[in-house]
């Protein structure tokens, strides 16, 4: 996983209209970027639905959401349109940011062992550095914490 004051890592992944997206397309503003596990599975959703009630709180803080997981774009596409989820989706079945960013790592459901993709969320600041590292986020409660961590330390 990534810490706070690393590069982060550019990648150029396909969004939901099967554009190609880079991090670097973000320079000069905030990005929340938060990795989850899978399209229209209940914590996923109710974490993507309190990301698109609060875009507009995060745009007037020059801050810009982008959802990755490993679905694909059609995926994302159905999951945004299904949700009205206003925010950038990409797709990562390749794994190249979700492993960049330390996130692919083993998880026990039911005494099952198995590899997937760990709820986490990073901010970027305006320079493409780590801010900020949450690990094992809430899907309920991510997008208010970051919305009140952002105001407690405004971009400078």
């Amino acid at each position: 996983m990534l810490q706070i004051g690393d590069k982060a890592p550019d990648f150029a992944l396909q969004d939901k209209d099967g554009r190609l997206v880079r991090l670097s397309d973000f320079a000069g503003k905030r990005v929340v970027l938060y990795f989850y596990p899978r399209d229209n599975t209940p914590g996923c959703t109710r974490q993507a639905c309190a990301f698109a009630r609060t875009n507009d709180d995060f745009q007037a803080r020059n801050t810009v959401v982008i959802g990755v997981s490993k679905d694909s774009a059609a995926s994302h596409l159905k999951f945004a349109q299904k949700y009205q989820l206003p925010f950038v989706l990409l797709s990562d079945p390749e794994l190249q940011a979700i492993q960049a960013y330390g996130v692919w790592q083993e998880k026990k459901l039911y005494g099952k062992v198995s590899m997937g993709v760990v709820r986490t969320t990073y901010v970027i600041d305006a320079q493409g550095c780590i801010e900020k590292v949450m690990p094992k986020v809430k899907p309920d409660t991510n997008a208010d914490e970051l919305l009140a961590w952002l105001d407690q330390n405004p971009a400078g």
